[in-house]
């Protein structure tokens, strides 16, 4: 269970290194979490101050780098859970995995079904994440009951369901609004977009205090590049989110003892699934 000034990181992270991860940095203060940073990219993350107008890159990730900011930021602790929207194994990661079945068939009636993993995405990628946490003390956890410090892998979208009480995958990627919304002037695919993102920021409210990120007021002076920045950083929360379940005792490992993916129990539900406790 849970402990005051306990925290969490999460991370979305990109399956290559040209495209930056987003990333959430939480702390238990009494009943609510408290968001200490939230950034669009691992730069931008262990940068000592980042505008929200900067250039956002990718780049390989550098977990002593990050790890480094988040003793800063906590007065010299780490995070006791550490949740990443990636692929993770005790196995090398080249194909699908029952965690990958697993998921897509109980939530695929709620288009959640998951990407299939290969040799090359997230590759060498994924494997230089996993293994600087894992050689910095944080274990994957992939059974309930595990110790921290954790590595867990979850999945942003069926975290959603939960987080929101919504039964079917929100649409709030920039790179698809045409596919959410054919035909509809790029304007106000963003204005729906922000109001996606809002309403997720208010849900994300209900447990996490200060995680405001600077959505843009006018759509139309922002580019759906632009915008990018701050889905990333809101996946970022929501992974951050799901670690919180994780140490609430309120989230399920889906896969097998070479993998698993959290699911809030809160998800499940709301997927019509059957959940133990």
């Amino acid at each position: 269970m849970w402990r005051d000034g306990e925290a969490v990181l999460g991370i979305d992270a990109a399956w290559t290194d040209g495209e930056p991860s987003g990333i959430a940095l939480l702390r238990r203060r009494g009943d609510m979490w408290k968001c200490l940073r939230a950034a669009p990219s691992y730069a931008a993350f262990c940068r000592p101050s980042f505008d929200w107008l900067d250039s956002v890159t990718g780049a390989p990730v550098d977990t002593g780098a990050v790890l480094d900011t988040c003793r800063d930021l906590l007065g010299g602790a780490i995070p006791a859970v550490i949740a990443v929207d990636m692929p993770l194994a005790s196995t090398p990661v080249i194909c699908r995995r029952e965690a990958d079945n697993l998921v897509s068939r109980l939530f695929g009636r709620c288009k959640c079904a998951v990407h299939s993993p290969s040799p090359a995405r997230p590759g060498a990628t994924g494997r230089r994440l996993h293994d600087g946490f894992s050689n910095k003390g944080y274990a994957l956890a992939t059974s309930l009951g595990c110790r921290v410090p954790a590595l867990l892998e979850v999945y942003p979208h069926v975290a959603l369901l939960g987080l929101t009480g919504r039964s079917e995958r929100l649409p709030y990627k920039a790179g698809k609004s045409t596919t959410y919304w054919p035909g509809v002037p790029a304007d106000t695919r963003k204005a729906r977009l922000l109001g996606e993102w809002a309403s997720i920021l208010s849900a994300l409210g209900q447990f996490i205090s200060h995680a405001n990120l600077p959505l843009p007021e006018d759509p139309e002076k922002a580019t759906f590049g632009y915008l990018k920045r701050f889905e990333d950083a809101l996946d970022g929360l929501v992974c951050a989110w799901v670690a919180t379940q994780y140490l609430e005792e309120s989230a399920l490992p889906l896969g097998d003892d070479t993998a698993a993916i959290w699911v809030p129990i809160s998800s499940m539900k709301c997927a019509g699934n059957a959940y133990a406790t």
